[in-house]
């Protein structure tokens, strides 16, 4: 327990110092960087009916912290993106998971000058420090090094487009069996504070 303390410690102290040193890109800037807070929760169900609400939680847990970068933005349209992230699960699943995904996300929604919205698609890869016992205890069969997919809503205020809030779900899986063999592992919903710069 202390060292999960000292690990969330440790991550909140990374995201505020880099807020604050970060401060001094304001409304003219590009903003083409993000540092991104997630707090998750694993489901007991497949993506399909994750994404339904249709689950139960497990009683497992991560905080996440990511880094993504604009690579290339079309007008106001849309955005391609890569982000890399470090998790620490906690609960019944204590491992640390390391995330890259490349995403495309949709900039433009007619409501943007009340409620500036986007979504967006990722797919990359996810590798844990041991094999998640949630993925075994599901699926009987997983491995550490794995796909990852995550799909995400983000919203912010005209007033303060630098600040935003993201939920979306996580998903880890051996891609139809690409990896290991390993078909579907692990699913979770997240929500998080993103700082734009």
């Amino acid at each position: 327990m202390r060292r999960l303390q000292h690990g969330l410690w440790a991550l909140g102290m990374v995201f505020l110092t880099f807020v604050t040193v970060s401060t001094a890109h304001t409304q003219t800037s590009q903003r083409d960087w993000a540092l991104t807070l997630y707090l998750g929760r694993l489901s007991d169900s497949p993506l399909s009916e994750t994404a339904k609400f249709n689950f139960d939680f497990e009683d497992s847990y991560f905080i996440d912290l990511g880094l993504s970068r604009k690579l290339y933005t079309f007008r106001n349209y849309f955005s391609i993106e890569i982000e890399a992230q470090i998790a620490k699960h906690f609960g019944d699943q204590r491992h640390w998971e390391f995330d890259l995904l490349s995403f495309f996300r949709w900039l433009l929604f007619p409501w943007d000058a009340y409620l500036d919205t986007s979504v967006a698609g990722g797919a990359g890869v996810s590798y844990a420090t041991s094999n998640p016992e949630i993925e075994v205890k599901r699926k009987g069969k997983t491995a550490k090094f794995l796909g990852a997919l995550r799909f995400e809503a983000a919203f912010s205020l005209p007033r303060t487009p630098q600040w935003s809030l993201v939920t979306g779900i996580h998903h880890r899986s051996g891609a139809g069996g690409l990896f290991s063999n390993v078909k579907g592992a692990s699913d979770a919903w997240d929500i998080g504070l993103r700082y734009s710069f």
